[in-house]
């Protein structure tokens, strides 16, 4: 399966707005379109970082899709205040717990390695990571998007609250600085955000 994320820099004001045309507007008709799994959104409201991400069955369906959702991911760029910019994925693997609720938060980490070793690193969080995560108090699920020919991957833990989110952080970082040195992959950055849309339907994948 596969994923398109789209990243806008917001406006800090303009992020409930924004919150509101991507989960009346677009995804009714986003969820829509053949091969179509669903939407997300997370929003970090204190640096006005919004990341919306839609999930398809097939890459073709994906491309196709783009010439509708094109005039929309516009408006979007102009309720939000910030132009948008569109990442592809491949889903390397997705796992949940269980559904998440309101009040959930994500903790997202991206980062670049030898494309060589893309399949290492996907083996590390699966065998390493995802264990451990979760273990921890209100584990809710876990994913890893990876761009193969680059090297690059982002992955992302959600949890029940943001209280669950701090307390996982010291875990977290520790796993992972020890994969960035197992895979030989820099960590390029690392965001929290409230989850404010999740529609993904995407099946597991560990």
């Amino acid at each position: 399966m596969y994923a398109r994320s789209t990243t806008f820099q917001a406006r800090r004001a303009s992020v409930d707005a924004g919150i509101g045309f991507i989960r009346d507007e677009v995804m009714p008709a986003v969820e829509y379109m053949p091969g179509c799994f669903g939407l997300s959104m997370m929003a970090d409201r204190m640096s006005g970082r919004c990341i919306v991400t839609t999930a398809w069955d097939k890459p073709e369906q994906m491309h196709d899709s783009d010439a509708a959702i094109a005039p929309m991911r516009e408006r979007g760029g102009q309720v939000l205040g910030g132009a948008p910019f569109v990442e592809e994925w491949e889903i390397a693997l997705l796992h949940r717990n269980h559904h998440s609720h309101d009040g959930a938060c994500v903790r997202a980490t991206w980062t670049d390695g030898d494309p060589t070793r893309i399949d290492d690193a996907v083996a590390m969080f699966r065998m390493t990571t995802l264990p451990a995560m979760e273990a921890l108090d209100g584990f809710c699920s876990a994913s890893m998007f990876i761009e193969r020919s680059a090297g690059r991957a982002v992955t992302s833990v959600t949890y029940d609250s943001r209280s669950a989110m701090d307390a996982s952080r010291e875990e977290a970082m520790k796993l992972r600085r020890s994969i960035a040195k197992e895979t030989a992959s820099d960590v390029l950055d690392v965001a929290e955000f409230d989850l404010m849309v999740a529609h993904l339907r995407v099946p597991e994948m560990v």
